[in-house]
């Protein structure tokens, strides 16, 4: 009998579910007028990395996992995109976007190499 790993052993997405509450809590301090605007692409954009790497994990075939990993790390460059976004508009301090930036990279370095070990070519 062969025991499948689930999704919620992947490090990458434990890393991955951390950041997003880290978002969540970093930018209930922003301004009002945002709500709609920067708040949610950025909450929207941390919630896919996890998202779209267990999806991509319930797939049975590697090539449908990497589709989806090649997801994740696009909302991730998304998110890391807004992240400085928000640092230019002094919503968040310098430190706290170089903290949550920091927490990106690890989480980017962790997805390109399960890209590369499924698929060498890709990343």
């Amino acid at each position: 009998m062969t025991v499948h790993s689930s999704f919620q052993d992947l490090r990458i997405w434990q890393e991955s579910m951390d950041l997003t509450v880290e978002i969540y809590q970093a930018t209930s301090s922003f301004p009002k007028h945002e709500t709609y605007g920067l708040v949610s692409q950025m909450r929207r954009a941390a919630v896919s990395v996890p998202s779209n790497t267990a999806e991509g994990k319930g797939h049975r075939s590697d090539p449908e996992f990497v589709r989806f990993l090649f997801h994740a790390r696009g909302s991730l460059l998304e998110l890391q995109t807004q992240l400085l976004i928000a640092r230019r508009l002094h919503y968040l301090s310098e430190e706290k976007a170089d903290e949550l930036s920091r927490s990106g990279d690890g989480i980017a370095r962790g997805l390109n190499a399960l890209i590369n070990k499924f698929h060498p070519k890709a990343a």
